[in-house]
């Protein structure tokens, strides 16, 4: 049979070194490691997220381009949403833009007008998806998508145009060759 004495002291001893200071050193270690590892496993799982979403959105961001001594050509893919967005450079920034045959300008949003250094021209009126607003006449230096380069083309900025996406219009894409195919679309600019 066991002793009582002997019982009750080894509870006691178990029940010192569970609570002594170098197990709740330990414990403590453990579960700010734990916090570290549960804080880093949420920002990589966000950050691998944000970058899948943004290709969905623009699967252009780095343009394919083939070059001979005719043309420059640049293959697109159009994204989720069945747009064709791209990055490319304005003025030597680098923006992204939105391909829109049905639209007449290149539209370029207020918020980009100082970053672009772009200068206001004349103010009139133009007809958006959501009805009719100010915009101003100006002159953009070079637009490049790829190996694709245009120069001294007419835009207009619009203050009231949301986003940081310029739509690049027919005042642009008049002076390509593009095709359609599936999802993908291939603009060509003779030389």
């Amino acid at each position: 049979m066991a002793d009582p004495e002997n019982s009750d002291s080894s509870k006691r001893k178990i029940n010192e070194l569970e609570h002594s200071p170098a197990n709740d050193s330990v414990s403590a270690t453990g579960r700010t490691m734990t916090m570290i590892a549960s804080i880093i496993g949420i920002f990589l799982a966000t950050w691998l997220f944000s970058g899948v979403e943004e290709r969905q959105h623009n699967p252009n961001s780095s343009p394919d381009s083939i070059s001979s001594i005719n043309s420059n050509t640049v293959h697109l893919q159009r994204n989720k949403m069945g747009h064709y967005v791209t990055s490319g450079y304005l003025n030597g920034e680098k923006v992204v833009y939105l391909l829109d045959t049905g639209a007449t300008d290149v539209a370029i949003p207020g918020a980009l007008e100082r970053k672009l250094n772009l200068s206001r021209g004349y103010r009139h009126s133009v007809g958006t998806a959501n009805g009719t607003t100010d915009a101003y006449t100006t002159k953009v230096d070079s637009i490049q998508i790829g190996d694709i380069r245009l120069n001294q083309v007419n835009a207009v900025i619009v203050p009231n145009m949301e986003g940081e996406e310029i739509l690049l219009g027919m005042a642009a894409l008049k002076q390509l060759e593009f095709r359609q195919k599936g999802r993908r679309l291939t603009l060509i600019q003779e030389l």
